[in-house]
């Protein structure tokens, strides 16, 4: 299941590309089809970063991030292609037409659908409850007691279920909801003294969990009354509502986490509430002590380094001790840092403080790798007066130690040990397994692989530079283009294909291409930009590039006769043609 064709395409004419892009990075005409600004996915103090708006295309030449309007969405939002297709369908009123569907399938699809109006319209509610009813005075009472302002906990769509047995439940049904989806939706349960359905949540501080386009799948709530157990209630597991899954905040958080590359992890909602108030707007829950596998893998889509800023207690070490573990369990784990908090205190405490706003920035500024964090842990949790508890110690660090490539901070952590246990560095690295000093044949080697990704670089670079001509000069590069033999000329498949690709959509060359072909996508976002910076160039740099990948044809190829051999001559005819051809345009 999924959209049309022609769906994505009107999706595509509706952006407005400029304003979209600038909404993250100002931009700056620098051409008739082309603006340029600092890049939004790397930090620079000059330009790289430019997009197209008429083919709603970007690259940026610094860093290589590039692709189409949807993979601009994808990156900045860290959506599926699904996800960003819908967003900007909202975002700029396109009605998206599906494919056919399996008649179950779209059943299925129709219920979800009005579960979550359900669960939008009873959020909707709890909000007006919280700001108008009298029974909500103490939840205003106690939330403004812990410095949370009303603007930002509208903007998190805090609210207040009343106290009353079936609320939700007779005003659901009176608007034409069904019993099976009030209890679908995780609002109601069944009685257990009477025939009927009750509210689910009662009398309780509202925090509605979103997904990636802010549409609510379910609740978590606080009781108000200590005698009012659970502390804290969820919505049930069911049809659209999976904790192990969700993250509190991430629709709010998603834009600044892309933008500093960073996502903060805190455990509770007045948490994320707190930071995102003091203008950490990069911050999200995890909602209790355990971080579950598919929250990592949340995250890890957020940013590539995460910041856990945990409790400042026993019970916040462990839980930072289990999250890191989780999250070096992914098949692409981010950086793991710790944010250190006053001993005692949580980041709500901290945010709402009088210097909140500075002190948090503060804290995350003294942020420390995990590795550094888990060593000054072990030390400070060793007994170190006697032989044995260092040799404690010295285990515990190993197995952090163990896990670092060579790297300067593994050299510092040596010596911290070392320093720490009263010990020779020399011996200190030893036990914990490392040598000292490291060594220079790993690092020859490396750069013997560098310089051969150089070189590939450049001949790939030669060929960007003849596709982005022939897209400047549509004309003549239709002809190469048609003429091209590209696994003579041509060093790898994606280049291939994005000439295959020109060849057909050369006129509109954000057309057609395929959602999870991301490479493609970038690939011609690149060309399409180079192209637009070729407008003081003339026909003759096209047949100049296209000369140079030949010649470089005709020295592959006599260097293979040579090695087996072969006669060359015609080869090396044909070579000097090039070249006087080449001789002829540059003089």
């Amino acid at each position: 299941m999924g959209y049309t064709d022609d769906s994505k395409e009107k999706v595509r004419d509706a952006v407005d590309f400029v304003d979209l892009v600038g909404s993250r990075t100002e931009l700056r005409r620098a051409g008739v089809n082309r603006y340029t600004g600092l890049c939004p996915f790397h930090d620079e103090r000059s330009p790289s970063f430019g997009i197209d708006p008429s083919e709603k295309l970007y690259h940026c030449f610094g860093c290589g991030a590039g692709g189409d309007v949807f993979r601009f969405v994808e990156e900045t939002e860290s959506l599926r292609f699904g996800e960003a297709l819908e967003l900007l369908a909202d975002r700029y009123n396109v009605t998206l037409e599906r494919t056919e569907e399996d008649p179950r399938a779209a059943e299925k699809r129709e219920r979800r659908d009005r579960l979550l109006g359900l669960l939008e319209r009873t959020a909707a509610y709890y909000v007006r409850q919280l700001w108008e009813a009298p029974e909500a005075t103490d939840a205003r009472e106690y939330l403004a007691s812990r410095g949370l302002e009303e603007a930002t906990l509208r903007e998190f769509r805090v609210g207040f279920s009343p106290p009353a047995w079936d609320r939700v439940v007779r005003a659901s049904l009176g608007a034409g909801y069904s019993a099976s989806e009030l209890v679908g939706s995780g609002l109601a349960s069944p009685s257990r003294g009477r025939d009927g359905l009750v509210d689910r949540f009662r009398g309780r501080l509202m925090f509605p969990w979103a997904d990636s386009r802010g549409r609510v799948l379910g609740f978590g709530a606080r009781a108000l009354a200590p005698d009012d157990q659970p502390k804290y209630l969820n919505s049930s597991e069911g049809e659209v509502f999976h904790k192990g899954r969700q993250m509190y905040g991430t629709h709010l958080a998603r834009t600044a986490a892309a933008k500093a590359g960073s996502v903060v992890l805190v455990e509770g909602y007045t948490d994320v509430i707190a930071l995102h108030q003091a203008g950490i707007r990069h911050a999200v829950g995890q909602m209790g002590t355990a971080l579950a596998e598919g929250q990592a893998g949340e995250l890890a889509k957020l940013a590539p380094s995460v910041s856990l800023c945990l409790d400042a207690d026993a019970a916040g070490q462990e839980a930072m001790l289990r999250a890191a573990a989780v999250l070096r369990g992914l098949r692409q784990p981010p950086e793991v840092r710790v944010v250190p908090l006053p001993p005692g205190s949580d980041p709500a405490e901290v945010a709402t403080g009088p210097e909140g706003t500075h002190e948090v920035g503060g804290m995350l500024g003294r942020a420390v790798p995990f590795a550094r964090w888990e060593i000054e842990l072990a030390l400070s949790r060793g007994d170190l007066s006697g032989a044995e508890g260092r040799d404690r110690v010295l285990a515990a660090t190993s197995a952090v130690i163990a896990r670092l490539p060579q790297s300067v901070l593994r050299e510092e952590l040596v010596r911290l040990v070392a320093g720490r246990l009263e010990l020779s560095e020399a011996l200190a690295a030893s036990a914990l397994g490392v040598r000292a000093g490291g060594g220079g044949r790993p690092a020859r080697a490396e750069a013997g692989g560098n310089g051969a990704q150089r070189a590939m670089t450049r001949r790939e670079d030669a060929e960007h530079a003849f596709l982005a001509f022939c897209l400047a000069f549509p004309g003549a590069g239709q002809k190469r283009l048609d003429a091209l033999d590209p696994d003579a000329l041509l060093s790898t498949d994606l280049v291939r294909r994005a000439a295959a690709h020109l060849r057909e959509h050369l006129s509109r060359p954000a057309s057609g291409l395929p959602p999870d072909d991301e490479p493609l996508s970038g690939l011609i976002a690149e060309i399409v930009l180079r192209a637009r910076s070729l407008e003081d160039a003339d026909t003759s740099e096209l047949e100049r590039t296209a000369l140079m990948l030949d010649l470089a044809r005709l020295d592959r190829a006599i260097a293979t006769a040579r090695a087996s051999q072969d006669p060359v001559s015609d080869l090396a005819m044909e070579r000097q043609r090039v070249r006087a051809e080449l001789r002829r345009l540059t003089h």
